[in-house]
């Protein structure tokens, strides 16, 4: 029998109010520990709804971007103090609907703070140059422009922090958001525009508004009136946005994934690469774009460095993510646990040596969720589909190399180039890693998914549409440059 845990459905946030969608369906958001609980339900919107959200953003925009940036940044830090205020609450909302572990929750809902007020304090920095001028009497400089209305279209495996760190700095350089987050965490995505409801945003400078992708992500590839997109997600999808922003004249940024190698050299702290491999491997459930997935190592410490990592793995305890010892909690939904298991059969099918794992779990507790066993399998080959595709999930392919230059031309050879690391003792072998490595991210003797936000963050090859995002970066894209001419 199916348990309500929170029966409130949450609406769409359109214009400075929440409004239930115009279709009045509704669509249930379970919790993928326990698929019996209710988290609570999103509103199955329309493309009427998505108009009345740009109509909005459209209207707000040009009063938003008359404010000085300051002016801006002081709603940011009003956002930053709500979302502290209640970082207990919207961490907990993340953990029963997407099954991270409450300790990463809150660690992402932290980070969604900070963001607020690094792009606060944005508002304060210089955004243009003076450039000499030929004509002696002029005066020359540049300034930039915000694109409009710009559509946030994000997943769900970081619903507080990916939003954020698209919205924050699309609001600060003065442009308004029309919000789509992942069905699947939905509520979470309420819960954080609450904070911008609560913190005073003027009517109309954000909206959320909820619904499928083949309705509402297609309607704001479509929209005439929104001037920029800014999606993370699958490749599939991405190509999608891409080529329909293009098609229509509009400003895109695609982030889409990655098949992230770390090396571990005969000269490596094999303890850290151990520590390491884990945490940017398992973590989160492996399911981030920037988590461990390839694990490249030189013969002469495979073995050992083999066991070091069985036996660690071979401690991690599954569960709900709740629970207080829960080091790695359930798949996102029932969906992404089939994908899981079908590549963990499709490595096994293509010749790799399951070492640990590849079963969904078992046991008290575990019975109603869509949870996974952490799993590693040996003697992957680059060709194998476990190499090359990502499978957003708890799988480790453990590959064996002989010397440094294979096993560079081993992490380069996918169509992916978002994130990299290796671990080494050598500087020589580290440049060389810097200079020949296809990735975004580059990390020396640490994991694969540390991202930092004060710095760019975006991939190579298909990971990305070679756009950055975070940092100071940000302003490249939510944001053209005017060049101005002066002369009296």
């Amino acid at each position: 029998m199916t348990v309500k845990a929170e029966s409130k459905t949450y609406e769409n946030y359109i214009n400075g109010e929440w409004q239930a969608a115009s279709s009045h369906e509704t669509q249930a958001s379970i919790n993928p520990a326990n698929k019996n609980e209710i988290v609570g339900y999103l509103s199955l919107s329309t493309k009427e709804d998505l108009d009345q959200a740009v109509s909005a953003a459209k209207k707000a925009q040009i009063s938003w971007r008359k404010l000085s940036a300051p002016a801006r940044g002081e709603f940011l830090y009003k956002v930053a103090n709500v979302l502290e205020a209640r970082l207990d609450e919207v961490a907990e909302t993340m953990t029963k609907e997407m099954g991270k572990t409450f300790q990463e929750a809150k660690g992402e809902t932290s980070r969604g703070i900070s963001i607020l007020r690094y792009y606060a304090g944005e508002g304060m920095r210089q955004v243009g140059d003076v450039i000499p001028s030929t004509d002696s009497e002029a005066l020359m400089f540049t300034s930039r422009a915000p694109l409009g209305v710009v559509g946030v279209i994000t997943p769900w495996n970081f619903p507080v922090a990916i939003p954020i760190w698209k919205m924050a700095p699309a609001l600060i350089y003065g442009n308004t958001v029309v919000f789509k987050p992942a069905s699947e965490t939905a509520v979470t995505a309420a819960k954080v525009i609450e904070c911008f409801h609560e913190a005073g945003l003027p009517a109309g400078v954000i909206n959320m508004v909820t619904g499928s992708g083949s309705e509402i992500g297609q309607g704001i590839i479509d929209h005439p009136y929104i001037n920029g997109i800014t999606f993370t997600g699958s490749d599939g999808v991405g190509k999608r946005v891409g080529q329909g922003a293009f098609a229509r004249g509009a400003k895109y940024q695609l982030e889409m994934g990655g098949k992230n190698p770390v090396i571990v050299a005969e000269d490596a702290d094999l303890d850290q690469a151990v520590e390491a491999t884990i945490s940017g491997g398992l973590r989160s459930t492996g399911q981030k774009c920037t988590a461990t997935s390839r694990v490249i190592i030189q013969r002469a410490v495979y073995d050992e460095f083999k066991e070091k990592l069985l036996t660690k793995v071979r401690e991690i305890k599954v569960g709900q993510g709740l629970d207080g010892e829960t080091w790695m909690g359930p798949c996102a939904s029932e969906s992404q646990l089939n994908t899981v298991l079908s590549y963990i059969e499709k490595g096994k099918a293509e010749g790799a040596v399951l070492l640990h794992g590849g079963r969904k779990c078992e046991g008290p507790g575990l019975e109603d969720g869509f949870f996974v066993e952490p799993t590693v399998f040996e003697n992957v080959e680059s060709s194998m589909t476990i190499a090359q595709e990502e499978i957003f999930g708890p799988v480790l392919a453990l590959m064996k190399v002989d010397t440094m230059e294979e096993a560079i031309e081993v992490a380069n050879d996918v169509e992916f180039g978002l994130s990299a690391s290796i671990f080494t003792t050598n500087i020589q072998k580290m440049l060389s890693f810097i200079n020949e490595i296809d990735a975004g991210l580059v990390r020396i003797n640490a994991e694969s998914a540390g991202v930092e936000l004060q710095a760019p963050f975006g991939g190579m090859k298909k990971s990305s549409s070679l756009s950055r995002e975070q940092g100071q970066a940000a302003i490249e894209f939510f944001t053209n440059i005017k060049t101005v001419f002066v002369k009296g």
